[in-house]
Parts: structure tokens; sequence; C-alpha cells
């Protein structure tokens, strides 16, 4: 009897059959919730799931902006930007699959697929298998940048996972070389670094964009959805310069250090009567397009930045003060024989015996120039040399532009004045040398420099009369001539007015044993339109002369450019001799 008990009290203690429908009642009230949370998102709260598949498969991306182009005068390109594609690869892309999809992706990270992207891109095999490696815990990284379109389709056809394309912009140089110190160049994000890209970059580089794309599972955009913002290009940059000109001043001043083994050389071209810069070229140069390895020492625009003593060219300007303050008269003659100034001399080459002011300058005398410097006084001397520009920028606004030097006159001794007047103790650019001339060349009227296209000069200054503007530009006529010291700076069928400079070169203060070969001149002489300076740094082949050295390369580049403006010759004599012939 008790047993029957036990047994029966037993299994009222083991039924847990309320609790299983409770079990149950839970599950089935959480299945309820989950359908209802189905239904929910699915038909009235869309935007939900839509929201997610957007996180995964629809991104924001830059639109790149075009840099606004740079062309000479005519509408060249000079620096243009060309559409290329930037591989990069997302090294966890096959870790996000399931277990046997991502096993399956990384088999086709195969040494030969890496190889192989290697050689297309030439780039070392190392760094393209650190960019598949996840040890940076990256989900981006470059595989190389602005690649040709056809390299990067190369790559892509072999079907690396993880790897995609963002679309760029790169810049190019036609010509190369040829304007390599003017334009300078842009770094891997389109950013000036040199030249007039650094320069004008605010106004070149153009306004990224944004739009909204749909990637595949490799990431690749495969539908644009909508524009947020467009990208705005750039503004076009045109300058001054010729691009036939510039090319022709670059052939021939390379030539020229060529032939004259010079450590180096810079060349301007102006338009004399507005101050437009044609062309200014340096050596050594360089390839902007392809920059690898090179000292960025090659990259300085010589001709603009940096300064030298100009020697003689500054004698006609010496002669220009003098007759312009009345200090000397056009008919008076010079003794030539050396002399001292407090314990130091002042000689020249040869002996000229007496001299005339045009022979003064015909035959570069020193010590005619060292006299007609001291007959000024020091502030008038220096206000003048201060007029032509000498000690101040030229003011084109180029990185690193030049002041150059011109000492104080309250401390000038007499020598230094002296040597002043045959251009030791100051100091110049190319550029500031020839800007200079602009003063011989438009009758007194000094003009400022513009690399940018301009049909007048909004700046001109008046710093010599006509008449001795005149006077001192029909002087220098006979420097070019048989006797004079630049005969080789001849230009058949035009008349040619110009300086040579022969000076030392200054080093820490002193001055070494090698020279600087300088010419600067203008044509045609009775009406100039162009400007020529030349500065031939340090030439070993022997030869060392303005006359000699820079002389030649200015007749060279000064007969092509003329003929390329068409401007009509002005020697009578030389032309009939050239249409006899």
């Amino acid at each position: 009897m008790r047993s029957v008990k036990q047994r029966s009290r037993k299994r009222k203690v083991d039924d847990f059959s309320g609790r299983r429908y409770f079990v149950l009642f839970l599950m089935l009230l959480a299945m309820l919730v989950l359908i209802a949370r189905a239904v929910y998102l699915q038909i009235f709260d869309t935007q939900f799931l839509q929201r997610q598949a957007q996180s995964r498969y629809v991104s924001t991306v830059k639109i790149p902006a075009y840099r606004g182009q740079i062309l000479d005068r005519h509408g060249v390109g000079l620096a243009v930007s060309a559409p290329v594609d930037t591989l990069w690869v997302d090294p966890f892309y096959c870790q996000s699959k399931r277990p046997k999809q991502a096993q399956a992706c990384l088999t086709l990270v195969s040494e030969k697929k890496i190889r192989q992207v290697a050689d297309i891109l030439e780039l070392p095999v190392a760094k393209v298998k650190s960019a598949f490696s996840r040890s940076t815990g990256k989900h981006f990284v470059y595989l190389k940048r602005r690649v040709e379109p056809t390299l990067a389709a190369k790559v892509m056809a072999l079907g690396l996972p993880g790897v995609a394309l963002i679309k760029e912009f790169k810049r190019f140089y036609p010509a190369g070389e040829v304007t390599a110190h003017l334009l300078g160049f842009t770094n891997i994000d389109d950013q000036g670094q040199e030249g007039l890209e650094l320069m004008y970059n605010a106004s070149l580089e153009g306004k990224t964009g944004s739009k909204r794309v749909i990637r595949d599972g490799a990431r690749r955009v495969i539908e644009d959805i909508e524009s947020i913002k467009s990208a705005e290009p750039g503004q076009d940059l045109v300058l001054s310069i010729d691009e036939r000109l510039q090319y022709l001043a670059y052939r021939e001043l390379k030539a020229g250090v060529l032939k004259h083994k010079a450590e180096a050389a810079s060349l301007v071209i102006l338009e004399a009567k507005t101050g437009n810069i044609l062309a200014v070229v340096n050596q050594p140069a360089f390839n902007p397009n392809k920059r690898k390895g090179l000292h960025v020492s090659r990259y300085k625009n010589r001709a603009i930045i940096s300064t030298f003593e100009p020697g003689s060219t500054l004698k006609p300007f010496v002669v220009a003060a003098a007759l312009e303050g009345g200090f000397i008269d056009a008919g008076q003659l010079f003794s030539t024989h050396d002399f001292r100034i407090k314990g130091r001399w002042v000689k020249d080459g040869h002996r000229y015996g007496t001299l005339n002011l045009t022979d003064v300058l015909k035959k570069s005398s020193n010590v005619a120039a060292s006299k007609i410097a001291l007959a000024m006084p020091p502030e008038y001397f220096w206000r003048f040399y201060h007029a032509l520009g000498f000690g101040v920028s030229a003011g084109v606004g180029f990185p690193g532009e030049a002041t150059g030097s011109l000492p104080e006159y309250d401390s000038w001794s007499l020598f230094e004045q002296a040597t002043l007047s045959f251009g030791y103790r100051v100091s110049m650019s190319t550029l500031q040398l020839a800007r200079a001339y602009t003063a011989l060349a438009d009758d007194g009227v000094l003009h400022s420099v513009s690399l940018l296209q301009r049909e007048t000069d909004p700046y001109a200054t008046r710093v010599l009369s006509i008449e001795t503007a005149q006077k001192v530009r029909t002087m220098i006529e006979q420097v070019v001539q048989k006797d004079g010291t630049a005969y080789r700076a001849r230009v058949s069928g035009y008349r040619v007015a110009g300086k040579t400079g022969t000076v030392k070169k200054a080093v820490d203060g002193g001055y070494s044993d090698d020279y600087l070969s300088v010419f600067v001149g203008m044509a045609p002489a009775s009406d100039p339109k162009l400007i020529i300076a030349v500065m031939v740094d340090a030439p070993q082949a022997g030869q060392y002369y303005g006359g000699l050295v820079a002389a030649p390369i200015f007749a060279k580049v000064m007969g092509g450019a003329l003929r390329l403006q068409g401007i009509t010759p002005d020697a009578i004599q030389d032309t009939a001799t050239l249409l006899v012939n």
C-alpha cells in the first residue's frame, strides 16, 4: 500500500509538463516577434534594410578635379593633365568571406600572379607582396598610383582578389627638359612643388567633387547612384612664353655648354617694349616627367634665382648715367693708362691709349669706365643703378626669385665705386640684367617683366631721356663690329647692339680662377624688338671671354628668334648681300 502511494507521489514530483509548456510558449512568442519584425522591416520599414545594404555596397567616392593647363602665348599646352588609374588592394578581402570561400580566394593570390603584377607595374616583388599582407591591419593599401590605363587593365585582368581602381589625373609636360625649370612639377597628389606649378598652385588646382556609387564584392565600382558635388576644374594659365623660342634657346644654350664644357648657363629673351618674357632656359636641365634619382639642385631656375656679378655688361649704364647727369660730354676723350686708387691698380687687358665714349664701350676699357664712375657723386651713381632694378627683385613672383645686391653708397670706397663701373661688387640674376637693358632698347623706359601674357606694361618707368638712351644704343652697336669685343654676336640682315662681360666667378667672399662669360644684346638696333641675355658659368674648353663664348650663343638664338617672329631686317647692306647670295 505504501509503495503505491510513494510511486504516485514520485510521478507528481517528476511531472515537468508545465515547464515544457512554458518554454514552448516563449519560443513561440520569440518566433512571432521575429516574424512581426521581419514583416515590419520588409513591408513597413524598408529603409532599414536598404541602409544596411548600402553600408556594405554603397559608398561615397571623391571625384578628382582636372588641374588647369599651362599654355604658351599661342595656346600650346606646356603642362597638361591626363586621366590615369590608381591601383589599390584590401588585404582583408579574402578574410571577409566564409571559410571555404576564403580559402579558395587566398589561392588566387599566387606567387606567379604576384610576379606578373610586379613586372607589369615595374615594382619590386616584395612591395607587391607586402600590399597583400594583413600584418599592417589596413583595409586600404596603394599598389601603385597614377598608372597608365592600359597597364592598370592588365593588372585587373589577372583577377587578384581585393584589387580595385581609383580614377585620378597625372601631370604631363610635353616639352620635357625644354620648359622644366620654368614650369616645375607637381607631386603625387597633384600639388605644385616647383616653378610656376608652385607659384600658381591655388588657381591651377581644381576643387574635388564627390558621388555615391555601388560596389561589387571586390569593391569595384559597378554603378553611379548620384552626384553629391561636381568637381570644379582649375583655371588655365596663359604665359608670355613662346614655345618655339623656348625650344630654340634651349637647343642653342645646351650646344654652347657642351662645346665649352661649362658648368652651367642661363638665357632670357624679353620683348623690348612690354617686358614680356618670351623664353627662360637653363643648363643643366632635367626631365620633369622622369625625376627619379635627381638631386634637388637640378630643379633650380638659375636665370631667375641665381645671382652673379655681371662684369662689363654694366658699362653702357655707367656711360648713360654720366651723360644724363651732365658729368661727362658726349665728345669727351679718356686716357686709358693704368692708374692707382689708394694703392690698388685699375688696368685694361690691352693698351688702348686715348678713347672716345664709343670706343670706351667698343673696347670695354675698365680704366675709362672707372674714371667715368668716379666723376659722379656716389649717391647719384647708386640711385641710377637702383632705378634700373639692381638690388631689388625683378618682381615676377617666381619662387625663390633673386633680389641681387647693391651695396649702400655711404659705404663705398673710391676703389669700390670704380669696380662697380665694370660689374664687380654688384650682383643680379640673368633676368634682372636683361630687364635693365629695356631702358636702352625702349628709349629710356625701364619695363617690368612678366611671365603672363599682356599687351602693355602698366608699370613702365622712365629712367633716361630719349636722347641719352639712343646715344648709348648707337655706341653699343659698335661693340658688334669687326674690331669690337662681340663681332661673333652679329646677325645677318639685322643691326645688333649689345655688350660683353667677362668676370671672375665670386666664391666664398673671394674669386675663383673660373670665369663667367656674359653677353646682353638687342635687335633690330634701329627699333629693338627683342632683348637676349646669356650667361655661361665656368667654361673649361680654353675660351672664356664673353665675346667668344656667350656672344655666338646670342647670335644663333637672336637670328632664329627674329625670323620666327617675322621681324623685318634693318641692315640694308646685309640684306642686299643675302638676296644676292
